[in-house]
């Protein structure tokens, strides 16, 4: 599965991708992005957990490594990416290691993982993820935080990840004018919004997030 924005932040990283190619979780549901033209030349094969449209050959990832070597008749792959697929591995530990040993020496990884995101079961949903969180299961690849990408699911929105705030939408008043968001007139109305029953829900949270993606590339050293 994956997102439109995911499209961009291959179309950006692009210059890191030799093949092979290893796409994971490649099942086309009617909405999976497909990213095999942007790679015409290299060798490019798909996998998921069932078969289906867009999908070379079935594959756990979850298994035991050797299962996995000799499935792929032990080869290894010049990238992978794996994009809105973490969050449904349960023993997403192992997964991320055998996802590391599938990586060739110099071979990059092209992550996707929902730091926040509506719950979506298939087959299940078990986690969300901080950047530091991607770089602690995969520890031993060296990201790039230049190329480090945060979205939302709105097309086109999507920018560098410099900072911590993920499109945080912050609705304190006494917050957003000691960071001088914005001035008294704006605090006073977002106060007077918070009364109104139907609104809640809304703006008895100190900030909202929208859905977001976390999106990295790590590359395995040589």
């Amino acid at each position: 599965m994956g997102d439109v924005n995911q499209i961009d932040f291959v179309r950006r990283n692009v210059d890191m991708v030799k093949g092979p190619i290893l796409e994971i979780g490649a099942r086309d549901y009617g909405n999976t992005p497909d990213y095999r033209p942007f790679f015409p030349s290299e060798s490019y094969s798909s996998c998921d957990l069932q078969p289906g449209k867009g999908v070379d050959f079935v594959l756990d990832l979850s298994q035991d490594f050797q299962q996995i070597a000799t499935a792929l008749k032990g080869r290894t792959f010049g990238a992978i990416f794996c994009f809105s697929v973490l969050e449904h591995c349960p023993d997403v530990f192992k997964v991320s290691s055998n996802i590391e040993k599938l990586l060739a020496p110099g071979g990059a990884l092209l992550v996707s993982v929902p730091f926040s995101w509506e719950y979506h079961k298939f087959p299940d949903d078990y986690w969300r993820f901080s950047p530091s969180a991607i770089k602690y299961l995969f520890k031993n690849l060296k990201f790039q935080d230049d190329r480090a990408m945060v979205s939302t699911s709105n097309p086109g929105e999507i920018k560098p990840l410099s900072d911590e705030e993920f499109y945080k939408i912050d609705l304190s008043p006494r917050v957003g004018l000691q960071k001088k968001r914005y001035g008294i007139m704006t605090a006073v109305m977002i106060k007077l919004l918070g009364f109104i029953p139907a609104l809640k829900p809304i703006f008895k949270n100190i900030y909202l997030l929208p859905p977001v993606l976390i999106n990295m590339v790590g590359r395995k050293p040589e």
